[in-house]
């Protein structure tokens, strides 16, 4: 099907002004004014609402295969496009993990019939895994992740000789995960010895410390620089760590950082109210990190925004703090939860759409996506600035059925997410049969 949307306000590439925009297999084909329609197209009005590239989400956790109890990619991808998020990265740390080329391919093979969204996959770090990243086709994967703080399974990387031949080796981006788990054991034992099994929610971040992951993001950069590896680090949590990194655009850096939607929009004070439904890994810390990290994304020291959506059931994350696992689904809401920082008049629309779509594109080397350019693939979301949308468990489409924003109202509603030239939602409803495409890198 062509669409011809009309009448957009268009967002893009540090620009806002008005035009028509057609769409033809799947592509961008042209950007003018008073574009005609032919027969074949589908023609949206998108009079009154903003024209933003999708975002890109660089680090989602949609547990599938092996815990689809909570989240798949077909419920998961299905609340993304729900959000404006067109294509995603989907982490390695599913079961089994994804260690090998072939377990990657696998994977890649199960999204090709169920994601909404366009995808692609990390692969996994390990302590004996490196002969696999050595050898790894550069654009079989969007980056390898190296878990340097406690993940699932056979994922902690702990081994010196291992990270060095990672960090050395490594024939794409190298994204971290950076905590220090000796660091967090010791902070474990002490809380035990304070309040026995029944640690409150407020220890979090006490556990979880600053200095836990500035130890292991002082590793990884000291790495990064002796090995000159392109280096990515997550979920930065803390307004020390946002510091360390430098500013800039992107494609002049070989070390780049991710700043989270959560990371944005709570902080500690909210542990009282949520209690572990917003614990997470890296933790939720103070309402100072939260600024910090916020400044470090306008002077570009953090250079995306991602979700690092990673859901669970509600009993699971209802039991006490030991047994409660990290995560919060975010995907559905993370776009909106930007657009309020607009709305506040802390960010503006074309940074919203360079943190999330541009620089992931440009940080990843995506080829032919995250911008609103004629011959580029038609990625794209209409956003209604002057409408509310509820956050309400009952309209969570991922698989846990519940999200941390429930009860929160924000002033935005997204409208259409195209995905490849599809309409993939609209006006609330998910497209049945609708599906993403694998990405693809422009790598040397």
């Amino acid at each position: 099907m062509d669409l011809l949307i009309k009448n957009a306000r268009i967002v893009n590439e540090d620009k806002v002004y008005e035009n028509d925009l057609r769409i033809r297999h799947g592509r961008i084909e042209h950007i003018g004014n008073d574009l005609d329609a032919s027969k074949h197209d589908q023609i949206i009005d998108a009079s009154g609402l903003v024209l933003l590239p999708g975002m890109i989400d660089d680090q989602v956790h949609f547990r599938d295969p092996g815990m689809t109890h909570k989240a798949d990619l077909a419920t998961e991808s299905a609340a993304a496009v729900a959000g404006g998020i067109t294509s995603f990265m989907d982490m390695p740390n599913t079961i089994p993990n994804v260690l090998t080329s072939e377990v990657l391919e696998e994977k890649y093979a199960l999204a090709a019939h169920k994601a909404h969204a366009n995808y692609s996959f990390y692969l996994g770090a390990a302590n004996n895994n490196l002969q696999e990243i050595q050898r790894l086709d550069p654009y079989a994967a969007c980056g390898i992740k190296v878990f340097m703080g406690a993940s699932t399974g056979n994922m902690l990387v702990d081994d010196p000789k291992t990270l060095e031949g990672i960090f050395r080796d490594a024939p794409i981006l190298v994204a971290t995960h950076c905590e220090d788990t000796p660091m967090i054991k010791a902070n474990e034992a002490t809380a035990r010895e304070k309040y026995g099994e029944n640690v409150p929610i407020s220890e979090h971040p006490n556990i979880r410390s600053e200095a836990a992951c500035v130890k292991s993001s002082t590793l990884a950069l000291d790495l990064a620089r002796r090995y000159n590896t392109r280096l990515h680090v997550l979920h930065i949590s803390t307004a020390t760590e946002a510091n360390f990194f430098q500013p800039g655009p992107v494609g002049n850096k070989r070390i780049t950082a991710e700043a989270c939607v959560h990371f944005l929009h709570f902080n500690a004070d909210d542990y009282a109210r949520l209690g572990t439904l917003i614990k997470c890994n890296p933790a939720i810390k103070t309402a100072e990190d939260q600024a910090g990290i916020i400044q470090a994304l306008l002077e570009d020291r953090l250079d995306v925004i991602g979700t690092d959506h990673a859901p669970h059931t509600l009993e699971e994350k209802h039991n006490r703090y030991f047994e409660a696992p990290s995560g919060l689904p975010l995907v559905q809401y993370a776009l909106l939860v930007l657009l309020e920082k607009y709305h506040q008049g802390l960010f503006t629309l074309p940074f919203i759409v360079r943190k999330t779509s541009h620089a992931v594109a440009d940080c990843f080397q995506i080829a032919e996506r995250g911008y609103i350019r004629e011959g580029y693939w038609a990625d794209l979301v209409l956003v209604d600035l002057n409408d509310e949308t509820l956050a309400s468990n009952d309209a969570v489409i991922s698989k846990c059925g519940w999200t941390p924003f429930a009860g929160e109202v924000f002033n935005s509603r997204i409208h259409t997410t195209i995905v490849s030239g599809q309409i993939a939602y609209q006006n609330g409803l998910v497209t049945p049969g609708v599906r993403g495409q694998r990405l693809e890198f422009l790598r040397g």
